[in-house]
């Protein structure tokens, strides 16, 4: 059966009298409830929400009170909806709702966009109810007329378990016996305008494969065995850490050979997490990055159009299946860090566009809502529940999954309430500026959140423009994120990398310039998917010169990028040299390590990745320039670059020497700043990377001034070579 008939499967319910005699028995009973009863409630709850809220603790009374009022208020009025009422197979006490597993204390935290476990509560969660298992089902459908679950273990009959309206919040909720894990469920909710909508479970933590859209109940129960990692999590002050990420698409890293079974040909979680772990290992990385984990309609988008933000993708297996995926990546000491994308959401039928016939999620006002150049809705990050889905939704993946850090995509998007628009699409805030206040809000208190919760988490801003302290503090008016990526660093490097060399002295700023703002913010250099797609050539074309010139520029230019301040960030594939760019329907062309050019490529970003890990000159002293110095910016004419990267303990300091022209300089001579031996420790010419270099290992150095300095060292300086010395 396809999903759009299956969706409207199931007969009409007959009116039931016993349904309704039932109905009106519990409404009489509880208009019924005497004076007192209703004050000892009352107090409770006003009791525990006043523990909870602590400062707004008079808002909270007056709160909660009015809430109990209107609770006997809606059973006295014995309001009908009108909607398909319940068939007599499944009415009655089978379907009762006593206790409510959604409680006016949560309630009243979800109205001020602080309850941080909304999770636990929302969507379907297995359970028992008077003897009998099966799952609660809990939905936010404020503007719905009716609320149906529909799904396998009714038949997906529309009339069999209609949702019962707790509040006025929007709250819908029914106990289903007999619903178990696995099986498929949707929700049907009538709109005010008496459309009939087919949801997926905008809290599910499982769906259906694509191109089905259903959600699944989950189990999520797991046994984790990543004590120690989390651990040193809480001790750690990502800052000072080394942070070296390798940045994952699982579907397309690599493939099975095609089968019937299974013809994309995907990895699952658990095989995912072998392979992954044997290359990250063997590389020394310390983190992946994954794409695409929250559930997607469509491969294309690569997971950043979201329709499932609390299900990791089917595509690849079970939730459990990824918390096996994230444990054994922490059991072998790498970190995990996921895309997260709060910015946007597609228009999907099935997903949290118009979500009950209304804006709920999104802005109704399409000036607001809606992102003109990418067609997909914009979350109203104003409205409290709104704002809590996505606060807990990214506690669900830290707290739930365990993982490490958040990439927050196309924050840009967020900031600006004119981006992408021209003048007249778009709501000036009200100040009559740009800024969106709203979102700006929510950014101070997610990374006041996340990590306050979780030390050591780290979340991570894709942030393209120059707004000022992405990664300040909250309490200096900053936004609060741990790191920024230095999209600007990324642009000039590639731009400078382009060029022919004998153009580059033109162009030398393009390597300089970003050390004039490298310590504004918390940075990590990155090369991403985004600059190896979409005919912008993959990292080796990208660079000039005939293919064994080319191998020889993307060393020196990794080189560079290795030694400038900022935590560091490659996408796969860019490691070993793969020549054609990245598309999600094919694996990476692994078989390019059998030629010589790809694996000494390989040889040596694995050893710019041991160097980056073994000295704390590279990443324990990011944060000013106490911790860089440059020995000679300005040799324009000739395009080399050198600069020392200090130790905080002033030990195994670092110097760099980096020639980007095809032109050797036997007897170069480069100032440095002590008297001592400098050891070289990496030479891109040298016979384990394919050249032919053979020079000496220790270099004396000598009185004299050089690139003002008091000290020198002669080096022979190879056409395209890169040097890294260490001294004390």
């Amino acid at each position: 059966m396809d999903q759009d008939n299956r969706d409207h499967t199931g007969e009409k319910g007959r009116e039931s009298v016993s349904r309704m005699v039932e109905a009106v028995k519990e409404a009489s009973g509880i208009a019924e409830k005497s004076a007192r009863e209703a004050s000892e409630k009352a107090s409770k709850i006003v009791k525990e929400a006043t523990e909870q809220a602590g400062k707004n603790a008079a808002t909270t009374v007056e709160a909660v009170k009015k809430n109990v009022k209107r609770t006997v208020a809606k059973a006295q009025s014995g309001k009908i909806v009108d909607a398909p009422q319940a068939t007599e197979e499944t009415s009655g006490s089978e379907t009762k709702q006593d206790p409510h597993i959604f409680t006016d204390l949560d309630s009243y935290l979800f109205a001020q966009a602080t309850h941080y476990d909304l999770y636990k509560k929302m969507g379907a969660h297995t359970a028992s109810l008077d003897g009998k298992d099966g799952t609660w089902f809990t939905l936010w459908a404020p503007n719905a007329t009716a609320v149906f679950v529909i799904g396998e273990f009714n038949e997906w009959n529309e009339s069999a378990n209609p949702m019962n309206k707790i509040e006025d919040q929007g709250i819908w909720e029914v106990f289903v016996p007999g619903a178990s894990v696995g099986q498929l469920y949707k929700y049907l909710i009538y709109s005010r305008d008496h459309q009939k909508l087919y949801k997926a479970d905008p809290y599910g933590n499982w769906a259906e494969l694509r191109p089905g859209t259903a959600s699944r109940i989950a189990d999520l129960r797991y046994r984790w065995g990543d004590a120690t990692w989390i651990r040193n999590r809480q001790k750690m002050v990502p800052e000072t850490e080394a942070l070296s990420i390798y940045e994952v698409h699982p579907g397309s890293w690599m493939k099975h050979p095609y089968s019937e079974e299974n013809p994309e040909g995907f990895y699952n979680y658990r095989e995912f997490a072998k392979r992954i772990v044997e290359y990250v290992k063997d590389m020394g990385y310390t983190h992946v990055e994954l794409m695409g984990i929250a559930e997607h309609p469509l491969d294309q988008s690569w997971g950043y159009q979201v329709t499932g933000y609390y299900a990791p993708t089917s595509r690849y297996g079970t939730p459990t299946d990824f918390k096996y995926l994230v444990d054994y990546l922490h059991r072998n000491k790498i970190g995990v860090i996921l895309d997260w994308v709060p910015a946007h959401f597609p228009k999907n039928a099935e997903g949290l566009a118009n979500f009950d016939g209304d804006a709920v999620y999104e802005h109704a006002d399409p000036r607001q809502g809606e992102h003109p150049d990418w067609g997909t809705k914009i979350f109203n990050y104003g409205r409290p529940e709104v704002k809590n889905f996505l606060l807990a939704n990214a506690l669900f993946w830290v707290e739930e999954f365990h993982v490490d850090g958040l990439r927050v995509d196309a924050v840009a998007s967020m900031l600006y309430l004119d981006y992408g628009r021209k003048d007249g699409e778009w709501i000036p805030n009200k100040y009559g500026d740009n800024k969106n206040l709203e979102a700006i809000e929510f950014f101070k208190h997610l990374n006041t959140l996340v990590p306050g919760r979780n030390p050591g988490v780290m979340m991570i801003a894709e942030e393209s423009t120059a707004w000022p302290k992405v990664t300040g503090s909250v309490e200096d008016g900053g936004l609060g994120f741990t790191y920024k990526w230095n999209m600007g660093w990324m642009h000039d490097f590639l731009e400078y990398m382009k060029l022919d060399p004998y153009f580059r002295k033109f162009n030398h700023n393009k390597m300089t310039f970003a050390m004039t703002y490298a310590f504004s913010e918390r940075y990590i250099l990155v090369l991403s998917h985004d600059e190896v797609v979409h005919l912008k050539c993959s990292m080796i074309n990208k660079m000039p010169g005939q293919e064994d010139e080319k191998f020889q520029n993307l060393k020196v230019g990794y080189t560079f990028m290795f030694g400038h301040p900022g935590k560091k960030l490659l996408f796969m594939g860019q490691d070993f040299g793969q020549y054609r760019e990245w598309s999600e329907e094919r694996e990476l062309d692994w078989f390019l390590l059998q030629d010589k050019k790809n694996e000494h490529l390989q040889a040596y970003v694995r050893d710019l990745l041991t160097i980056y890990r073994k000295y704390p000159a590279l990443y324990a002293n990011d944060k000013g320039y106490e911790g860089f110095e440059w020995i000679n910016a300005d040799d324009c004419d000739r395009s080399i670059f050198s600069f020392v990267r200090w130790s905080p303990t002033k030990k195994n300091n670092l110097l760099f020497v980096i020639n980007f022209t095809p032109v050797e300089r036997t007897d170069y001579m480069c100032g440095v700043p002590k008297l001592g031996n400098y050891t070289l420790i990496l030479d891109s010419k040298n016979v384990k990377y394919g050249g032919n270099h053979e020079v000496p290992l220790k270099y004396k150095a000598l009185k004299g001034e050089c690139d003002g300095q008091d000290f020198h060292i002669a080096y022979e300086l190879p056409a395209y070579g890169a040097a890294v010395f260490r001294f004390n």
